[in-house]
């Protein structure tokens, strides 16, 4: 039977995370995702399962590493400025192929900037803060339903491609109180990372396959095998050898890219007539859309292009409304990440509503933006 409950984004991604199975959490506390490491420090051992508060933001990304290479789904929760600590770990699961999700409830930045305000800052940080050709999946709910709901997801997503996914929170999504509705957990579709078959002595943990995603093996099993950051060839140990460095490159990124239509996932909506589109992800998809009904009341004809995915980000999609939009309009909390990414997919300059002072975008700016171009 659903349920229905009250609580804070923050509450939505600890209880959502335990759904999709995770049972290792490994963090340092920083505001705005402090909450999350306290739910699950009470919640993890009444399901079994093990919170570590580690030294710091280094170590959680090596513990969450760890642990999700011996079989136990495993998550951290941070802010910007603990995010650019795990970027070499992030970096590190990328090139090992390591599952793992990384939470960031979005403050201001650069360095510890607004810790107690909201911000959308880390959008590029999420893609390229660690180094290197590497995928990345990243996420970015607007409410606290959508924050429970992509939490599974991203769970769904890292197992599945055998990636690290970014939880890309904010502020105010993580601190807002709301209702939501708990499915069934026969509703809930949990997808668990692919196993090897092969016996221990012909196991090779970077396998080149049809899929591209090489299945796993855990360690304890009577498994044995090297992990490294280093260019590897499919047994796991490093090597100089170019053709098999091409291909451990091409093949870890094609993951992503063979499959980014299964990943990409948007909401659009009054779209059929727009002239004017608003694109639009995290806590900001509410003002947008407030926006949006006012002006349609207004007789203005504009639509919403929400992001739920942001990386991969969808480039053929903004591309095709490009031909019958006229504009775009992107409000943000930064100074125009992804405003940035639509200009390169519609070919068009995107109109910005931006704040970078730890208050919201309003419906009122947007609107305001709505009404300058439709005249």
């Amino acid at each position: 039977m659903r349920k229905i409950a009250l609580m804070t984004g923050n509450e939505a991604c600890a209880e959502a995370a335990i759904v999709a199975g995770m049972r290792f959490f490994a963090g340092y506390p920083i505001t705005p995702s402090s909450e999350i490491a306290e739910v699950l420090s009470r919640r993890l051992p009444e399901v079994g399962g093990v919170f570590i508060q580690m030294e710091d933001e280094i170590a959680s990304m090596g513990a969450i590493i760890g642990a999700s290479l011996a079989g136990v789904k495993s998550m951290t929760a941070t802010s910007g400025p603990g995010f650019s600590l795990m970027q070499e770990n992030i970096g590190y699961a990328s090139m090992a192929e390591v599952p793992v999700v990384v939470v960031d409830v979005q403050r201001g930045g650069p360095s510890t900037g607004l810790p107690t305000l909201p911000s959308q800052a880390d959008v590029m940080q999420a893609r390229w803060g660690t180094h290197g050709d590497h995928p990345v999946i990243a996420v970015a709910p607007a409410t606290v339903q959508e924050t429970y709901e992509w939490t599974i997801k991203a769970f769904n997503l890292s197992e599945k491609y055998r990636v690290p996914v970014i939880l890309l929170m904010d502020e105010i999504v993580g601190h807002l109180n709301e209702k939501i509705v708990i499915p069934e957990r026969s509703e809930i579709e949990i997808i668990n990372r692919k196993l090897t078959t092969d016996p221990p002595e012909k196991y090779l943990p970077y396998k080149i396959t049809e899929d591209d995603i090489p299945p796993i093996a855990h360690y304890g099993t009577g498994y044995r095998f090297n992990v490294t950051g280093l260019s590897h060839d499919e047994s796991g140990f490093p090597t100089n050898d170019p053709v098999k460095i091409d291909a451990l490159y091409r093949r870890i990124n094609r993951k992503i890219e063979r499959y980014k239509n299964e990943i990409i996932s948007y909401k659009t909506e009054l779209l059929d007539d727009a002239e004017v589109c608003l694109v639009t992800y995290g806590s900001t998809a509410r003002s947008a859309k407030r926006a949006m009904y006012e002006a349609r009341a207004a007789g203005i004809k504009v639509g919403l292009f929400q992001l739920y995915v942001i990386w991969p980000f969808p480039y053929e999609k903004l591309r095709e409304l490009a031909v019958r939009i006229k504009k775009f309009i992107v409000p943000e909390m930064n100074l125009g990440q992804i405003a940035h990414e639509v200009e390169c997919a519609t070919r068009t300059e995107a109109i910005k509503v931006n704040r970078v002072d730890g208050s919201p975008v309003t419906p009122g700016e947007i609107l305001e933006q709505i009404r300058h171009v439709s005249v």
